[in-house]
């Protein structure tokens, strides 16, 4: 399918009517517009929740506890050491 649509002055523009179906983009989704050595490229953002950005999605959630207590610790011996130097 190819449609065109223009681009307002403010930058923005329509999705075609098929393509938000077909792709079931609502109002409020995220895309992302991806810069290729062909041109543009638009595809939906597929991760709205953080999870997994810093740990694999395919490790447990026995592990990813695990892995987000470290994290936590290691945030707030960040902050110690931080007060400590003032």
């Amino acid at each position: 399918m190819s449609e065109s649509t223009r681009v307002t002055e403010k930058g923005q523009a329509t999705i075609p009517k098929e393509l938000r179906e077909k792709y079931d983009l609502e109002p409020g989704d995220e895309v992302v517009w991806v810069d290729t050595d062909e041109g543009i490229v638009v595809q939906k953002r597929t991760r709205t929740s953080g999870r997994g950005m810093l740990v694999p999605d395919d490790i447990s959630e026995g592990k990813r506890a695990e892995i987000a207590d470290e994290l936590a610790q290691r945030v707030r011996d960040r902050r110690d050491r931080n007060y400590e130097e003032i």
